[in-house]
């Protein structure tokens, strides 16, 4: 009894998604998309259809881009060790943070939250954007797209994640139909950031609560975490 109660009353911890929860990143995104499509001989794709093709991991991008410009399946390995370079080459910086974030992560870790990260977003480029945003030191684990044989919306990453963190309870943050998939079937509560890149009807998302600004989200997890 001692123990539930002590996991009842410790904080617990929150992870987050990467692009679109916590950065927006869909201009150094597109930008590298169109550098390999000029490479290849081919038209710019208009940011706004890259942006609809994010969220699956790097593997999955280069495959929808391929597949929209008739670029043939054996050329697709080596456009998507192309776009990883490119990306990690080219620091994203703390111009693409989403305004309040940091004051936000600054408040859960000063009030006892273990942080993580859960992004389809390979390791290489995850930990190139952490170095250049500052963010690293926020964060007690992060698992990327290629981290583990699975990515989201498989559990395992996020389950995974929470391993690391090592808490009772946990809550994911995240942007997308991907990361609200991702938590139902992890069993963990979601909670929508509505402002990043959403991909899905909203009356899809299975979300335990949603924000639009970095500022309530300090108060909205410690509400669920209440009752979680």
């Amino acid at each position: 009894m001692l123990d539930q109660m002590e996991d009842m009353t410790s904080p617990c911890g929150v992870i987050f998604d990467l692009d679109g929860t916590l950065i927006d990143s869909i201009g150094g995104i597109a930008a590298t998309v169109n550098r390999m499509l000029l490479s290849e001989g081919l038209a710019a794709m208009p940011q706004a259809e890259v942006q609809s093709y994010v969220g699956s991991g790097l593997p999955a991008l280069v495959a929808r881009v391929a597949s929209a410009r008739g670029i043939p399946v054996a050329r697709r390995p080596a456009l998507v060790a192309r776009l990883e370079a490119d990306y990690t080459s080219r620091p994203t910086g703390e111009d693409a943070l989403y305004p309040g974030a940091v004051a936000a992560l600054t408040a859960l870790a000063e009030t006892g939250h273990p942080l993580a990260i859960c992004t389809n977003k390979p390791l290489r480029p995850t930990h190139a954007v952490l170095d250049g945003t500052g963010l690293r030191r926020f964060f007690r684990g992060v698992i990327g797209g290629d981290s583990l044989a699975v990515r989201k919306p498989d559990p395992a990453p996020l389950i995974t994640a929470w391993r690391v963190l090592g808490t009772a309870r946990a809550i994911y943050v995240g942007d997308s139909g991907v990361d609200a998939r991702t938590a139902e079937a992890a069993a963990l509560p979601f909670v929508l950031f509505t402002q990043g890149y959403l991909n899905a009807p909203r009356e899809s998302i299975r979300e335990a609560a949603a924000f639009s600004d970095f500022r309530d989200l300090p108060g909205l997890i410690s509400r669920l975490c209440a009752v979680s």
